[in-house]
């Protein structure tokens, strides 16, 4: 009896090992085939600057007489697109210069580590290649951590620096092991597209018409745990480390747009004032909204900024 109930369990086992196999086997062809058609549905936007043998894709917009150069969050999929609502209300008065990292929108990938001093001096090659020479610094998240070392590096070249809910050197949580081997995984198998899929739209009622929206998508999952991208988590810890060591120049215009309601980092706010504080022209703006404020605030940042660097 014991003997015939094995048998049945071991049979269902199976029955379900091959069951799962074909659900994942679906997966992966549906991922592949996917991620080839949309290849080719993809647009281009901005121009590919030549940096190390790579490209990184940039777009300029606006004709004003002073330039800001955005900088994008981690892991943001097509920093250009993204940006939009903001590079719509800053170009009427500045030109607006979007620079997309490798593993980033339209730019290649790279086998180069993911160090701070790696992303910056591309980004710094990058605006020398355009002949940019005088900017304010604009970013988003993580670039708080680069645009740090930036305009330490740069400062006759940085005339302002404006974050949006920009990291911190000293921010916890930034010593996690993340499980890299099964984001790789997910991100093959096309699971992650399957989640994509099954779950909330993002961009649902964020000021991106349809197009915009399916760009992003795509380009969503051209670029999600792609090996450049991976890397650069994998260097969290020791470029969180590293800016522990810097400030902000005393005499650079600091401006700080920071999320009213952050639950998800003790002290956010305080550990942005401290950033500020002996700063000859700092200030600290909060706003209602989440991490990207750039989708719903940027009609009021654009006036804020104007306002602050008079």
């Amino acid at each position: 009896m014991i003997k015939k109930i094995l048998n049945i369990l071991l049979k269902i086992i199976v029955v379900i090992v091959i069951v799962i196999g074909l659900f994942l086997a679906i997966v992966f062809i549906v991922n592949l085939i996917s991620s080839k058609s949309e290849q080719g549905k993809i647009e281009s936007y901005g121009q590919l600057v030549p940096v190390d043998g790579e490209h990184i894709n940039v777009t300029i917009e606006g004709e004003g007489e002073e330039t800001v150069v955005l900088l994008p969050g981690y892991g943001t999929a097509a920093p250009a697109l993204d940006f939009k609502p903001l590079i719509e209300e800053l170009s009427p008065y500045y030109r607006v210069v979007v620079v997309e990292p490798f593993g980033y929108g339209l730019s290649d990938y790279t086998e180069k580590d993911r160090t701070t001093e790696n992303i910056v001096s591309e980004t710094h090659e990058v605006l020398q290649n355009l002949g940019i020479d005088q900017y304010i610094l604009m970013g988003h998240s993580i670039a708080g951590i680069y645009g740090l070392d930036y305009v330490n590096k740069y400062q006759d070249e940085v005339t302002a620096f404006v974050g949006i809910d920009t990291s911190v050197p000293t921010q916890g949580g930034m010593d996690t092991e993340f499980p890299i081997k099964t984001f790789n995984f997910l991100n093959k198998s096309g699971i992650v597209r399957l989640f994509m899929k099954l779950g909330d739209d993002p961009y649902e009622s964020l000021p991106y018409n349809d197009e915009t929206k399916e760009q992003m998508r795509m380009l969503t999952h051209k670029n999600f745990y792609n090996p450049s991208n991976i890397n650069e988590m994998q260097h969290f810890e020791s470029n969180f480390n590293a800016a522990q060591a810097l400030d902000f120049p005393s005499d650079l215009p600091l401006l700080f747009f920071l999320e009213a309601d952050n639950t998800d980092v003790d002290g956010w706010i305080p550990l942005h004032e401290e950033q500020v504080k002996d700063s000859d022209h700092g200030e600290v703006i909060l706003l209602e909204g989440d991490h990207y404020l750039h989708h719903t605030q940027s009609e009021v940042m654009v006036e804020m900024v104007r306002d602050f660097l008079k």
